[in-house]
């Protein structure tokens, strides 16, 4: 950590963006050849009601090291979950029919020493727009389960959507949305895995579900 205090004070006085983003990326050798571990989907379900099409999903990840201290030198990063409702059509692609987003700002304020989770829960307006919730946490643990926890009972469809007749499912992914992040930042980081936190699912809405 002592290698990055000059680069960062001065980047704090004038230093472009560029500069902090090359500071924050000069990370020990150690630190590069690490093993990243992969995200995992631990829970997919699905539910249907006179509501609607709702899903509970948990994602287990950790972040890298160099993410983590991007994080806690400032650079806020940003998490997306997406559920596609598809209808199966055998002389073509799946049909979509409803298309959901949520997202999810952290960030990490050093006067108060904590993390801060912002849901954002319409994702199609910007990234800061259609906030929802935010929280604060004492760990960079909890504020990670924190996400989990918000895709509890998540709408992504319209009753009417569902046609009882025709099979459907559902494609699910979560991400590490890299595009939220400074321009600058984002050119430093191209081709590091220690920046890939991803994974994708597709789920059958099954008859149990249509109840």
């Amino acid at each position: 950590m002592d290698s990055f205090t000059p680069c960062w004070k001065s980047a704090r006085r004038s230093v472009p963006l560029l500069v902090v983003a090359v500071c924050l990326l000069i990370v020990p050798a150690a630190e590069v050849q690490a093993q990243v571990l992969p995200a995992e989907i631990t829970q997919l379900k699905l539910e249907r009601s006179d509501d609607g099409v709702f899903l509970t999903a948990q994602v287990q990840f950790e972040l890298s090291a160099a993410v983590e201290d991007a994080v806690f030198k400032g650079i806020s990063v940003y998490f997306v979950a997406e559920a596609q409702l598809l209808r199966d059509r055998w002389y073509w692609y799946d049909k979509k029919l409803a298309t959901k987003t949520r997202r999810w700002r952290l960030s990490y304020h050093p006067l108060t020493r904590r993390w801060r989770v912002s849901v954002i829960q319409d994702a199609s307006a910007g990234s800061n727009s259609g906030v929802a919730l935010i929280q604060n946490f004492e760990s960079l643990r909890d504020a990670i389960a924190s996400l989990s926890r918000s895709m509890s009972h998540w709408k992504i469809a319209e009753a009417a959507e569902v046609d009882p007749e025709a099979r459907h499912n559902v494609d699910f992914s979560f991400k590490l949305d890299l595009s939220e992040l400074p321009r600058p930042f984002q050119i430093g980081i191209l081709g590091q895995n220690e920046w890939t936190v991803s994974v994708a699912k597709n789920q059958r809405l099954t008859p149990e579900a249509l109840k």
